[in-house]
């Protein structure tokens, strides 16, 4: 019978209806308007007192609901991200999903002997490094905060090492103007170019305000930068249920997404169509121990949330989790967690997806955990392409053929049929162990911990990062070097 194929279904995870979404948006603006925030930044304040914001009596600024609007129809549907060699790398838009490592760890868990130590600029080097090599992860944030460089020139020393050591794309932190005016100089280098940069980015600026409601200048300094220069940036809420925002999640959404949107508003109104990353941040404080999970199910559902009202209300791309847990070893439970923020991140369709790699609620990273994970974001992929129903993928005249046979030997294994086909039908996993007892025992009974051990060593030992111009390296020591002291007298 003649067979018309439908469009493969692709499994979307979905978590509030339209009418919670509006409620929920509708109550940010209710903050905005009524409760309004702390801005500490003076030239930001007077800008949007200017495009029609007004002060309550506590000296509050009250952002009006068309400001959101507005900001929301300027910036852009679309972020294209490139690699530093200037080849599109990502776009981050609609229901394409990126993953990615985090920053600022402050232990990492040994590759030779497993023990939990501060982290090292070279850290950052064997990170950036492990993300150059892993088909599944697609960029890069710093993953430490060393403790082997000055503290106050952190942030540009890890870039400068990522840059070393990765050419896929960088989500880098700055601490002030200072930090993000040498790493804009360093990442122009890179691409040839101011000009060049902002046609092609491969940076994107990661900031945070302070929950809830206050915008220090530092952060409005960055996000200005950020806005004129045309980096893509995200500003995050900090609104994490229980302690920066209400204990329950739909308040605390809707704090997020109020913080958020001050951020686009100031953003836009600095360079109307700048790249702009909306990025409620909602976890849980928890209430038995008083750290902000990474392993919870609730920041999993918050941004599933979000991911709904992006396609919904928002249209713009989102900043989101996975890949992480609260455990201190890789071990079972690092597993789970891991592979459910994954998999539900992949689900809901989020955009740029990082802190993959993270133990102990953010504090400790764990290269043996980002080889895992890169083969769990293979295995939610392989899921979330849902399945195929055609004449090929349906095989009528391969069972037909092999049925009729009448010949014992004849069975669907040594068919060509399955050597066209299980390579995309299938999900081969590299480090998921499914050999037989036997054959697991003779070659040494090695336990998931250890076979990612071995797989970190080995791409560390032979993976090839391409090395960039020795021209622009020495430029780039230039400006990591300490400014010459001043003489007086």
């Amino acid at each position: 019978m003649p067979f018309t194929p439908d469009e493969t279904l692709k499994p979307r995870l979905e978590v509030i209806s339209k009418d919670q979404m509006w409620a929920i948006h509708q109550a940010a603006l209710e903050i905005l308007q009524k409760t309004g925030f702390e801005m500490q930044h003076r030239a930001v304040r007077r800008m949007l007192l200017e495009a029609g914001c007004s002060i309550s009596a506590g000296g509050r600024i009250c952002l009006p609901a068309r400001l959101a609007e507005e900001a929301l129809k300027t910036a852009p549907r679309s972020i294209d991200l490139y690699d530093q060699q200037g080849k599109a790398a990502l776009t981050v838009a609609g229901e394409n999903c990126f993953y990615g490592t985090g920053s600022d760890t402050l232990f990492t868990l040994d590759l030779d002997d497993g023990r939990r130590r501060r982290t090292s600029l070279r850290d950052t080097a064997n990170f950036a490094r492990m993300v150059d090599a892993l088909e599944n992860i697609d960029f890069a944030m710093s993953m430490s905060n060393p403790d082997d460089v000055p503290i106050g020139e952190i942030y540009v020393h890890v870039f400068a090492e990522m840059v070393s050591n990765t050419n896929k794309p960088i989500i880098f932190i700055a601490d002030g103007l200072g930090d993000i005016e040498k790493i804009h100089r360093i990442a122009s280098l890179v691409a040839g170019g101011e000009d060049e940069l902002a046609d092609k980015p491969f940076i994107l600026n990661y900031s945070e305000a302070i929950s809830p409601l206050i915008y220090p200048r530092k952060v409005m300094d960055k996000l200005v930068f950020c806005a004129e220069k045309r980096i893509p940036v995200c500003l995050p809420s900090g609104c994490n249920a229980g302690s920066g925002g209400p204990v329950t999640l739909a308040g605390a959404l809707a704090l997020g997404l109020a913080e958020n949107l001050v951020g686009l508003v100031i953003h836009q109104l600095v360079n109307p169509g700048a790249p702009f990353l909306f990025a409620p941040n909602v976890s849980v404080l928890d209430m038995r121990t008083t750290v902000v999970s990474y392993g919870c199910p609730e920041w999993s559902l918050t941004q599933a949330a979000l991911a709904q009202m992006r396609d919904e209300i928002y249209g713009i791309p989102i900043w989101a989790f996975a890949g992480s847990s609260d455990s201190k070893t890789l071990d079972a439970q690092a597993g789970a967690e891991a592979m459910f923020s994954i998999s539900t991140a992949m689900l809901s369709r989020c955009n740029i997806i990082h802190d993959v790699g993270y133990l102990e609620f953010g504090t400790t990273s764990s290269l043996e955990l980002l080889v895992l994970a890169d083969e769990l974001v293979s295995m939610s992929r392989h899921f979330t392409r849902g399945l195929p129903v055609n004449r090929e993928t349906l095989a009528l005249e391969v069972i037909d053929r092999v049925s009729r046979s009448g010949d014992p030997s004849s069975i669907f294994l040594t068919h060509p049929h399955t050597f066209r086909n299980f390579r995309s039908a299938h999900f081969l996993p590299d480090l998921i162990d499914r050999r037989r007892f036997a054959n697991w025992d003779q070659e040494g009974a090695r336990d998931a911990y250890r076979r990612c051990n071995a797989r970190a060593r080995e791409l560390l030992e032979k993976h090839q990062v391409a090395p960039k111009p020795e021209r622009i390296l020495a430029r780039v020591e230039e400006i990591l070097a300490p400014a010459p002291l001043s003489m007086t007298g």
